[in-house]
């Protein structure tokens, strides 16, 4: 049960792409359409989604971006990705910011769970480590010996954190049955064991390791379920069921340009009796450690500031589909599309500026450690759900009939007949129909397909329901300044004359 590359001492050779997706034949379980699959890279719906994430691992590894992906490690002096860096400066933080910008423009920042996002909440956990030591001093030195591990050997993990919507009306062990929820069933020795459920490990069937933990909040009596551990996805006993994939055998990359190469797969989890030695559990039936391991720490910070990165990214994308759309139906100087795009392009620049502003206004505590500014972090995670649908709402108002009057398939082209049509009446004033069809697909698959219904629904409750992280603003937001202004002019002596 070893995880491909998690070999002690790290080398000095950056892990590569082709690495990577020879690590995922290694009898890790996933099963789909009623059967098990065999080889993960050469299964239609992950094929061409895993050989994008091994770009990313080839990304890094290139020579001319060594400085922008990587930092030293501390403890072996070789090169590891810039996502694990504990950021102590704010010039740390835009590095980090830069490589995740980096890995995001190279999928369009169409992929959430690349390996930098669950890289950030290690890091933040290995940041303040004392938080985990409330159990005992061991957990919070497994955490530190496992970010290291991790970071040291170029691990790419997913995390499944919330537990399944089976009864959210009572807490997990009021469930009908204990092992619904994944938690402990047996203490040993040498470790835990663990069975039950967890949601939502997006991305799990490309990863080598789980982080298994718990964001949702736990009442007294849920201590079995307030673990956080990490198992390798071929943990014997660990099943993966990805949701309905998108990519499918014979789909056209023409018809499907982003379904086809970016969908990520997220996985349903199952623990069934899954063994975890003590050196990989770093929260133990401990409901304090268990909430405060992403709030006492930099981790949700981290992750989150990963995510901005990746969002805004894709938000950049958005526009210049909508752009290019208004260019081949010949509306791009309508003076109405000049608003609408205005209004794209505001908020594109509001979430790129208060990504930036994480940089700026980051705070720095007292063992030197900086933590990206949760005001403003929580402040445009609140507002993304609202503002992702209002701009996907502009595409549609922009496009009108435009990417439903296309032709069936690209082997529509192939017809002498058909293709003589295509290219009379589909084409733009400024380009041929080939080209103004492939654009308007793509932006078709973006926001109509269900890949582009997928996105939505992802970045609608990406940060959690959005009154959850509002309460999030609300609770770090500067109310002393404001309340002290309100104080200050109640304070006013009277006018003359009153």
């Amino acid at each position: 049960m070893t995880t491909q590359g998690a070999t002690a001492g790290a080398s000095s050779a950056m892990r590569t792409g082709a690495e990577l997706l020879r690590s995922l034949d290694d009898g890790r379980q996933v099963f789909l359409d009623g059967e098990r699959v065999g080889k993960v890279i050469e299964h239609p719906a992950f094929r061409e989604a895993a050989r994008n994430i091994a770009r990313l691992y080839d990304i890094a590894a290139a020579p001319e971006l060594r400085e922008r992906m990587t930092f030293t490690s501390p403890k072996t002096g070789a090169p590891v990705w810039r996502a694990w860096q504990i950021p102590r400066s704010h010039a740390d933080l835009k590095a980090k910011r830069l490589a995740s910008e980096t890995w995001a423009e190279a999928t369009f920042g169409l992929m959430g769970r690349t390996p930098d996002h669950v890289a950030g909440f290690f890091t933040g956990f290995a940041a303040v480590p004392r938080v985990f030591a409330t159990g005992g001093k061991q957990f919070a030195d497994n955490v530190v010996r496992y970010y290291e591990q991790a970071r040291d050997n170029h691990l790419y993990i997913t995390y499944a954190i919330v537990p399944p919507q089976i009864d959210r009306s009572k807490p997990a062990h009021q469930q009908s049955d204990p092992t619904l929820y994944a938690g402990v069933v047996k203490e040993r020795d040498d470790g835990i064991v663990i069975s039950g459920a967890q949601q939502l490990a997006t991305a799990a069937v490309f990863c080598d390791e789980l982080h298994l933990a718990c964001i949702h909040p736990l009442a007294p009596g849920d201590e079995n379920y307030a673990n956080a551990l990490a198992v390798p996805l071929n943990a014997p006993g660990l099943r993966l069921y990805p949701r309905r994939p998108f990519a499918r055998a014979g789909m056209s990359s023409f018809d499907y340009p982003l379904t086809s190469r970016f969908d990520e797969a997220d996985c349903f989890c199952v623990f069934d009796n899954v063994f975890v030695p003590w050196e990989r559990v770093f929260v133990y039936r401990n409901l304090e450690a268990s909430r405060d391991q992403w709030w006492k720490t930099p981790a949700h910070l981290y992750g989150n500031h990963q995510a901005q990165c990746r969002y805004a990214t894709k938000l950049r994308f958005m526009v210049g589909l909508a752009k290019r759309m208004n260019e081949m139906t010949g509306n791009d100087a309508h003076p109405a599309v000049n608003i609408e795009m205005g209004e794209l392009a505001a908020f594109v620049t509001i979430i790129d500026a208060m990504l930036q502003a994480h940089e700026t206004v980051a705070p720095i505590d007292a063992d030197g450690v900086l933590w990206p500014s949760q005001a403003t972090l929580y402040s445009v995670m609140a507002l993304q759900s609202e503002l992702n649908g209002r701009m996907l709402e502009i595409i549609r108002e922009l496009a009108g009939a435009a990417m439903i009057t296309l032709p069936s398939s690209a082997r529509d082209f192939d017809d002498p007949t058909m293709a003589a049509d295509i290219a009379r009446y589909m084409q733009s004033g400024k380009a041929d129909a080939r080209t103004r069809v492939a654009i308007l697909r793509m932006a078709w698959d973006f926001i109509g397909t269900e890949f582009g219904n997928r996105h939505a629904q992802y970045e609608k409750f990406y940060g959690g329901a959005s009154f959850l992280v509002k309460q999030n603003v609300n609770r770090f937001f500067d109310w002393k300044r404001s309340t002290a202004m309100v104080d200050a002019a109640l304070a006013m002596p009277p006018v003359e004359g009153d």
